[in-house]
């Protein structure tokens, strides 16, 4: 009996928890640098910029922010530079 009420309560907890966090899809375009990120019931993103300057007019007036596309393809960005410590040893 405890075996079947534990078995019941466990998948209860599971479907609980999945049903709490749905899976969400990549949301940008990686075509575009730029994206308008859109705030309100609908939180959704619109990829279709080419600078932040095209998007500003777009974002203006409303729940909205331009944002750089982290997913372009065409990003040429330099890794950061490697950071090398020296340890330096102390006479004592």
């Amino acid at each position: 009996m405890r075996v079947a009420a534990l078995a019941i309560f466990a998948g209860l907890a599971i479907g609980a928890m999945s049903a709490a966090a749905p899976a969400r899809a990549q949301a940008y375009d990686p075509a575009y640098p730029v994206c308008l990120q859109v705030f309100g019931p609908y939180n959704y993103n619109e990829c279709r910029f080419t600078s932040l300057a095209q998007c500003a007019p777009a974002a203006s007036g409303r729940g909205a922010q331009c944002i750089v596309n982290p997913y372009f393809v065409n990003a040429t960005q330099e890794p950061p530079p490697v950071r090398r410590h020296r340890r330096h040893r102390h006479a004592r």
